[in-house]
This record gives C-alpha cells, structure tokens and sequence, in this order.
C-alpha cells in the first residue's frame, strides 16, 4: 500500500490533452451517474412511500421506501465484483460504459413507471427491480471512473486526479437537488405529486449519450494495458482471476478500507436522504428551503474535496483521511443539537461543518483505494471495499435513522450511531496505516537486495 504523497510513473506518459479529456469524462461520469442514483434517495423522502407503498402509517410508507432504497446499496457489491473482475481482465473503459448505460436505463424506468393505484403491487416489485438495477450500475461504475482517473494520474497528483471523480458526488447532490426544486416551484403539490418528481428520472436519458462518448473517444489506461500485459503471460494460472486473488490473499485489506469508510458514506446519507425527510415530517420544516440548504453545502464540497485530495499529494492520504473520520466523531452530537431547533440557519451551519469532515475523507479516498492494489486486482479490490463501506453504512443509514429516532424518541440515537461508525473507520484507518509501515523496511531491504545481486 502507498500512503505516501507519491504516485507510480506510467510506462509510457499520456499527453496532457489526453489526460485532461479523461479526467473530464470520468467526472462527467461519475456526476450522471451519482445524480441518477441520489434522485431516487431524494424522492424517496418525499414521494415515493406514498405512491409506492400507499398501507400503513406515514413512518411505515417512509420506512419501505428507504428500505427500498437501501436495496440499491446491497446490490452495490454485485456490480463491484462483476465489473471489477472484468475490468482486471477486459479493461477500465469498457466496464464503465456498461454501467452507464445501465444506470440510464434504470433512473428512466423509474420515471415512467406507473404507481400502486394503476398497477397494484406491480408497482412496488418493478421499483425495487430498477432499484437494484441503479446499485448494480453504480457499483460497476466508481471503479471505471476512479481507475480512469488516477491511472492516468501524472507523478505525484493522483489524489488530485482521484478527486475530480468524487467531486461527481457533489455535483450529482447539486444537480438533483435543483431539478428537484425547479420541479417544485413550477407544479403545484398536487401536481408534483402526479407527475412533477418523475422529471429528474427522466434525465436519466442523457446518461446513454456520455456512454457512447466515452466509448468512442477515451482511450484505456496505461496501467492497465502494461497489467494486461503481465496478465498475459500468466495466462491459466491462478492470479488470472482478480477475484480469487483478491479473496484468498487481500480480503483483510478489503474490509479494512470498508470500515474505513461507512462512516462518511452513512453520514453523507443520513445528511441528504434521512435530515431531509426527519427536518420535513417532524420538525415541520419547508421542504424547498431545506433542499436549498443541501444544495448550498453540497456546493462547497467542490472546493474542499479536491483542496484535500491536494494536500493528501504532500502530506500523505492516511493522515488526511484520518482528520476526517475523526472530525466526523467529534461533530455527530453537535450536529444534531443544531438540526433539532429546527433553524434553516442552525440547519446550514451544522450540515456545512459535518460536510466539510466528510470532504477531507471524500478528497483522498480514491487514490488511497487504488494504492492499497496493484493494477491487475485493482478495479476489483477498490471497488469491493469501497461497496462494503456503500453497504455497511449508506445503504441502510436513512432506514436506521427513522429506526432510531422511532425507538428513542431523541435524535441523539443517531449521533451515537455515527459516532459507533467513526471508531470503526479510526480502527480500520489505524491498522492500514501500521500494515503500511510495516511494509516499508521490507520493501526497502528487497530493492537493497536486488540491487547487490544486480552489481
């Protein structure tokens, strides 16, 4: 594992226009595809139990539609070890484009997919069907995009390159959130209701048009061209499989960048599905006012990401990824004594402190993940952990939460909840950076060795 603020030179350097074009369209990429996925968590809050999963109390049609939307999130995993065994084999591009156009398909299903009312329990099958069509996509693509961008990294800037694919984060919260309040402000609530929040899902057609331009005009990576290589001549043995290796000799890393993470997945979510729905149905808050404030944090995530994803180059990822997971802990209980006076400005201040935590992780966490693996693992490796954390702690986050605040009665259940969340990622953090350390000496003892052979 590299921790350090370097990055390994690519057997032949791309040209920096061709550089440039690969960054741009993994962000691009990663920006659809994230804005397809958030704007079913979205109207998950607001709509969707309602039309969906009409039985029951309020909390109970919430509690099946954030259960639904977890169901993306443990579909995740399967897109992850698909696309990441066959992105090892076949490439980082093609992989991506896959998952573009399944994620474009998916998000405009749901756009046109008929309610309860009009199709009985169809309706609510069809919804977790495309829901999980959304995860598998997801989990396939932030592999592609994240390879695409850090294997074409120049020396000593690839947590910079990383960042642009977890800026797609925020601009995906950006974009779905200003669809969503465009909508709003142009329908009345009966209308929205009817037919107004299926205008975000149908967006989701312009994702086809980035996949065929991807296809057509982004090269692979030189990474894995030079692990194509290497992966011929060892055609039939056993590292010919990304997922064997990776599950008979690397698993323990796996998990340890999963638990490092979940924390700032689960908090993310709880910040734009579950505060959405608990600042709306019980503290009475406005909903176009709150989605405003969403809007507005996520908008200073574009600057902290890749500000920290830079400082990651110079300093080391693990240290800066270590201040944000601990900044995470230290603000959970603060952030929910803010939320609950129900102020949109409190509201502001405590979701911009808790986002700017989760932009110092979110900065060097792509280039971190592809350090802990070497090329011809690395789409399935990364891609594995990064789904555990999607899983362990976005997935269900919103779910827990409502859960929580049921049995409790005190949102202070959910500030422990993270906290719980953040001494698992500081644990995780702690034992890949000792692994790391350990590493050093041997691997300078070898090249001293190889060094005394070679003269």
């Amino acid at each position: 594992m590299d921790t350090a603020p370097s990055a390994q030179p690519a057997p032949t350097p791309p040209a920096a226009g061709s550089r440039r074009r690969v960054a741009t369209a993994a962000a691009l990429a990663s920006a659809v595809e994230w804005y397809d996925y958030f704007v079913f968590g979205i109207a998950a809050a607001l709509v969707l139990g309602d039309l969906y999963f009409p039985a029951g109390s309020p909390t109970a049609g919430v509690l099946a539609s954030f259960a639904t939307f977890a169901v993306g999130f443990l579909a995740r995993p399967l897109g992850g070890i698909v696309a990441g065994h066959l992105g090892d084999r076949r490439g980082r591009k093609p992989m991506l484009v896959l998952a573009l156009t399944l994620m474009g398909v998916a998000t405009t299903g749901i756009g046109l997919l008929p309610t309860y009312d009009t199709i009985g329990v169809a309706a609510p099958i069809l919804l977790v069907l495309l829901r999980v069509a959304q995860g598998v996509a997801v989990g396939a693509q932030w592999g592609g995009a994240m390879l695409l961008a850090t294997e074409y990294a120049p020396e000593g800037k690839r947590g910079v390159y990383g960042s642009v694919v977890q800026l797609g984060v925020p601009i995906g919260v950006v974009t779905a959130n200003t669809v969503f309040l465009v909508a709003g402000a142009f329908t009345t609530d009966a209308a929205f209701t009817a037919w107004g929040w299926r205008v975000p899902f149908l967006a989701g057609l312009l994702v086809l048009g980035l996949a065929w331009y991807i296809h057509t005009r982004v090269e692979e990576t030189p990474a894995f061209r030079e692990a194509e290589r290497a992966l011929a001549q060892r055609e039939k043995s056993e590292q010919n499989s990304p997922l064997r290796t990776i599950l008979r000799g690397h698993l323990g890393t796996v998990l340890l960048a999963g638990g490092s993470f979940a924390v700032n997945t689960a908090t993310f979510y709880i910040l734009i599905t579950g505060v959405l729905d608990y600042t709306t149905r019980e503290l009475d808050m406005a909903k176009g006012p709150v989605l405003l404030v969403s809007l507005c944090v996520s908008l200073t995530q574009l600057v902290l990401i890749p500000a920290a994803a830079a400082l990651s180059d110079r300093l080391g990822r693990i240290r800066i990824y270590a201040l944000g997971a601990a900044g995470i802990a230290l603000w959970a209980v603060p952030l929910f004594l803010l939320i609950d006076t129900g102020s949109l400005l409190w509201l502001a201040v405590g979701t911009f402190v808790a986002s700017c935590f989760l932009s110092i992780m979110y900065g060097p966490q792509a280039a971190l993940f592809a350090e802990l693996f070497t090329p011809e693992m690395r789409y399935t490796g990364a891609s594995l952990g990064y789904q555990i954390a999607a899983v362990a702690g976005g997935g269900l986050a919103p779910f827990v939460m409502v859960l929580l605040l049921e049995a409790t009665g005190t949102s202070m259940a959910v500030s422990g909840y993270i906290i719980a969340l953040s001494v698992i990622a500081l644990v995780s953090i702690k034992v890949l950076a000792d692994r790391a350390r350990a590493a050093r000496p041997k691997d300078a003892s070898q090249a001293r060795a190889q060094a005394g052979s070679a003269s």
